[in-house]
């Protein structure tokens, strides 16, 4: 890490060789290294609009921080020598580079060019010394003589330079390695941290021993002894204050018995010691002081800590040592991302409403001062619509993001793990739990923001169904239907059963629409007769009432259970629907539709039951599962996706009346799933997996004129199938009448589907929209449900709806209900698709999809047209085709590491609007003045010396510097980018120099101008005063004569 304290502006560097620029809450920027090596060092040039980078490649970089994009204006590559460490003295040019090798080497930072000044290992230790010091681990200048150079070596030789006479002042020597060095600020002390948890204080002018050695955490024997050593203290910072004592801030030097105690950053403050525990292990920390200037009281008032996981501000003015309430997006590193969905356009009223039960959430204990890092300025431009991000993360945790701006703000968090109980240890883990770590992951997510119910899946096979409301509510016992299914011994096995089923408890009727016990004691474990685990879920659930705060709150919980000892499948497709009251699910087996207002099953069936006496698949038959697979992360690929095997399972409550079911027509071979084996082995020939939904008012048989509500079905095989349900009209009946079903077999894709009307323009879901559910019946004002419009058909043209399905290679458009392909287009040949989405944009309506192969390609809807074909990114991680997805207005996003979100736009409104959106790092301000010398320190020389470093470093005095020593670099930003430096530090600094050097040159022009026309005076003077003599003589002459 790195901060310009006037500025005001923190830099971080990762391990990928990102580099991440913080301001004030939105205004952060984020860069990347080339080579992608990590970044070992930072140093800005405080107040100039530069930060210097070293890499792990050995390489350093000056950035431009003047421009809204930084860019790279010089590198240099180091062939010979690694680099350890860096130093840039406040208001410098001249930075020093130290290696492994013990030598430090200076480079110019305006033309980023190597001094022939080197102090070189062995001239910096003792002569008498036979082994090497190790490699440079610290390099700084004496606060109040910048002509000395305080050297760190790891061996613990600390060497104290005279950058002058280029010899050593002093060597100080201790037996432990060094790890970091801090000056106090008047240059008389400074303190070592070492690799046995020693702190050493050392006075300038006595080398000979420590003037103090402490151990922070060392216990101290009675006997007098030295205490037992400690871990490694990692860095020290020594910090001044005018009113009181000084700070001294370390991480490390833990004693070794505190096995399993979280990393720890102390404060050392007078004689109080406070031990600070984070939550992550730290990666770095730097204090925040009120000066710039080394020589001065530092004043410090905060400290920064880079933890692996998070970024943390401690506030040292306050006691306690509260931390600042972080404003950036960083929370998202909480836990690792499972799975996400991107909302382009949302109704204006729902980031408000979720922003307000979320700022509720906030953690007590904060410190009251505003967030100390306030540099940069926001950008101009803002979108005209407002967006929406939601996180599944791997501990059951969901985030709301609002991202209408650049920089996400978290809006809402909520905790699905809670309304579960959780094992105390391992030892007290259920064998019933189908993935070895984080059981209560996200997998899939659904979500109307019209009517703000959240459907959510995870990967122990549970379903959870979330209402929004603003009230607080304790639910006494909270309302579960709990799924299970039997093995059929009469069928036949090429039946494959639906595992994802629903089933009362015994001895009540069979029928689907048969309402569920409202409450099961999830504790409860049924065994069948040879001792195999079955009807039991893979969770169990709290048995104490559950205090539910406003926000979302669980309406229904749903679990799959074991059956006959085989674990149930993971769930690969999932919707929700306000208007209808219900959830459907899917997975390898067959699909379910669960009504949660009622909390009833509606249906449950398997894949080959979906298609009845019609199915175009050859189903072999296969047994069940003996043993229990090992279950892979959620996020290990796309076979995830699909079940190991086919379940032989069958339903026994279904009542089935296929006879009555007329079959549309067959189904088209060229929507045949065609993956390559490379991505995923997926026996395509004896497994079929529910792969997406939809829920809509449609025209789904030929005879119908009016749209009913229905469910489509698409399929791993290319197949779609229609579902009409049949709902009631008024709220009042809806709770009283069950919703039947029917089926209507239509062809179409896996990926997405979508409907139009009769002039191409895509059809709103159907919704109701959001009412309080937790108000008193007599004030509960219940919406109406909205329905898309269907105008009627006329004899001439009798179609007026269009049907969207997308597959993993082609896109075609149905008319409805004559069920007649219209448009058709072939997406890709070689590779598939991966995601596909219906988008809105400014224009109309199309089709995003993206690529196995890299691909993002968008079709016009509905003629199928190909508008963009763009070879963006190709597929280096499934983790990228597990979360990629598209929203409207152009917008996308997918997750390049399990905490990071990569947003992208494909709309020429938002990039041409993408440069006024972007904020400003460097502002113009003021460095403030020097500390005051004093009268008697400026009388007697006591106050700072300053050093002449051009003089000493420049190319006249020291020389060039070998060639092959390192290799400069002009980056992408210094060509057209003097241009841009032209606004930077090293232009303001290189055109200061020129004129100064011309202006130089012209005085020197002019001096020796009238040095030439002195002497041509003096010349003349001279002259004139020889014949004015000569001239006398000859009238003295006369005269006598």
């Amino acid at each position: 890490m790195a901060f310009d304290p006037v500025q005001k502006i923190l830099a971080i560097g990762t391990q990928s060789g990102a580099l991440r620029l913080f301001g004030r809450a939105g205004v952060e920027c984020y860069c990347q290294h080339e080579s992608g090596s990590a970044v070992i060092q930072l140093e800005f040039l405080v107040n100039e609009g530069a930060l210097v980078s070293a890499l792990a490649d050995d390489s350093i970089h000056l950035w431009n921080l003047r421009q809204k994009l930084p860019a790279i204006l010089h590198s240099l590559k180091f062939n010979r020598e690694r680099i350890t460490f860096c130093h840039l003295p406040f208001q410098s040019k001249w930075l020093y580079v130290g290696t492994e090798r013990g030598n430090i080497h200076i480079v110019n930072v305006e033309s980023f060019t190597l001094s022939g000044y080197v102090i070189m290992w062995n001239k910096a230790i003792e002569l008498s010394s036979k082994t090497h010091p190790g490699p440079v681990v610290h390099i700084s200048d004496n606060p109040m003589d910048e002509g000395k150079l305080l050297i760190g070596f790891e061996c613990g030789i600390v060497v104290l330079w005279d950058l002058k006479s280029k010899k050593a002042d002093y060597r100080y020597n201790y037996d432990e390695a060094i790890h970091s060095v801090a000056w106090h600020h008047e240059g008389k002390q400074f303190v070592c941290s070492h690799s046995d948890g020693t702190l050493t204080t050392w006075n300038v002018r006595a080398p000979a021993k420590p003037a103090q050695t402490i151990t922070p955490h060392g216990k101290q024997p009675k006997d007098g002894k030295k205490p037992e050593p400690c871990k490694p203290i990692l860095k020290v910072e020594y910090k001044t204050t005018r009113a009181g004592d000084p700070f001294m801030i370390l991480c490390g030097g833990l004693s070794y018995d505190t096995v399993g105690r979280r990393a720890c950053l102390t404060v050392m403050h007078g004689k109080s010691t406070a031990v600070l525990e984070m939550d992550y292990p730290i990666v770095d920390f730097l204090t925040l002081c009120e000066t710039p200037y080394p020589n001065d009281f530092q004043e410090p008032y905060a400290v920064v800590v880079l933890l692996e996981k998070d970024l943390v501000v401690i506030d040292l003015a306050q006691i306690g040592y509260p931390i600042f309430e972080n404003p950036y997006p960083l929370s998202i590193h909480e836990s690792p991302v499972t799975c996400c969905e991107y909302f382009a356009d949302c109704p204006a009223e729902v980031i408000p409403a979720l922003y307000s039960v979320g700022s509720r959430q906030k953690r007590q204990g904060f410190s009251k001062k505003e967030w100390p890092i306030s540099g940069g300025n926001w950008g101009q431009g803002t979108l005209s619509f407002s967006e929406i991000i939601i996180t599944g993360h791997a501990d059951g945790s969901i985030k709301f993001w609002d991202a209408s701006a650049l920089m996400l703000q978290v809006l809402y968090k909520l905790k699905t793990a809670k309304v579960f109980e959780k094992p105390r240890g391992k030892e007290e883990k259920s064998s019933t739990e189908i993935v070895d770590e984080d059981p209560f992951a996200i997998q899939i997510l659904s979500w109307c923001p019209e009517s703000r119910v959240l459907c959510v899946a995870g990967v122990s096979a549970h379903v959870i169904v979330y209402r929004f409301s603003k009230q607080e509510v304790t639910t006494e016992v909270l309302l579960e239907v709990r799924m299970q299914c039997e093995l059929n011994e009469v069928e036949s096995p090429e039946c494959g059963g639906e595992q994802v089923s629903a089933v009362s408890t015994p001895g009540t009727s069979s029928s689907p629409q048969t309402s569920l016990p409202q409450s099961h004691p999830s504790t409860s474990s049924n065994n069948s007769s040879d001792g195999l685990r079955d009807n039991v879920p893979c969770l169990k659930v709290r048995s104490s009432p559950l205090k539910q705060s406003p926000g979302y709150q669980v309406e229904l919980l749903i679990q799959l259970v074991w059956v006959s000892g085989e674990p149930p499948q993971q769930i690969t497709s999932l919707a929700v629907n306000s208007a209808y009251g219900l959830v459907a699910f899917g997975n390898g087996n067959g699909l379910a539709v669960v009504d949660y207002l009622q909390k009833t099953l509606l249906l449950n069936m398997s894949t080959a039951e979906l298609y009845g006496s019609t199915d175009p698949h050859h189903r072999q038959p296969r047994s069940p599962r003996k043993t229990r697979q090992p279950s892979k992360s959620c996020m290990s690929g796309l076979s995830n996706f699909y079940s190991e095997s086919v379940k032989k399972l069958r339903s026994s409550y279904l009542s089935k009346s296929h006879g009555t079911h007329q079959r549309s027509y067959a189904r088209d071979n060229s929507f045949s799933r065609s993956r390559s084996s490379s991505v995923t082995s997926i026996d395509r020939e004896s497994r079929e997996v529910i792969s997406s939904f939809y829920f809509c008012d449609s025209l789904s048989k030929k005879s119908e004129t009016v749209a009913v509500p229905s469910l489509w079905v698409g399929t791993s095989l290319g197949s779609m199938l229609a579902i009409a349900l049949t709902v009631p009209s008024t709220p009042e009946q809806r709770m009283q009448q069950p919703v039947g079903v029917s089926f209507l077999r239509l062809k179409g894709g896996i990926l997405r589907m979508a409907q139009l009307d009769a002039s191409g323009t895509l059809l709103p879901h159907v919704y109701e929209s959001w009412y309080e559910p937790n108000a008193p019946e007599e004030e509960r004002e219940r919406p109406r449900r909205r329905r898309p419009t269907t105008p009627p058909s006329s004899q001439e043209n009798p179609d007026c709806q269009y049907a969207v399905v997308c597959s993993e290679k082609q896109a075609k458009v149905v008319a409805m209900p004559s069920q007649n392909c219209v448009y058709e287009h072939n997406i890709t040949e070689t590779s598939f698709v991966l995601r596909a989405d219906v988008v809105t944009m400014t224009a109309g309506v199309g089709i995003a999809c993206f690529c196995a192969n890299g691909h993002i390609m968008t079709l016009s809807l509905p003629s199928l047209r190909p508008l963009l074909d763009v070879n963006y990114l190709p597929l280096t991680d499934m983790r990228i085709a597990r979360t990629f997805c598209f929203s409207n207005q152009g917008q996308a996003l997918y997750l390049t590491s399990p905490t990071e979100i990569q947003r992208i736009t494909y709309n020429q409104e938002t990039c041409d609007n993408l440069q006024e959106m972007l904020g400003e790092l460097f502002t113009p301000v003021d460095t403030p003045e020097a500390p005051n010398r004093g009268f008697f320190k400026g009388l007697f020389g006591g106050g700072a010396q300053s050093l002449d470093r051009e003089d000493l470093f420049g190319e006249e005095t020291a020389g060039k510097a070998s060639r092959s020593l390192a290799q400069h670099i002009p980056g992408p930003g210094g060509m057209e980018g003097m241009k841009g430096a032209a606004s930077g530090v090293v232009g303001e600094l290189a055109r200061a120099r020129i004129a100064l050097d011309e202006r130089g040159q012209k005085l020197g022009e002019l001096e020796e101008r009238t040095a030439a026309m002195m002497s041509s005076a003096d010349s003349f003077s001279k002259h004139a005063h020889d014949v004015r003599q000569s001239l006398a003589i000859h009238h003295d002459s006369c005269f006598v004569k």
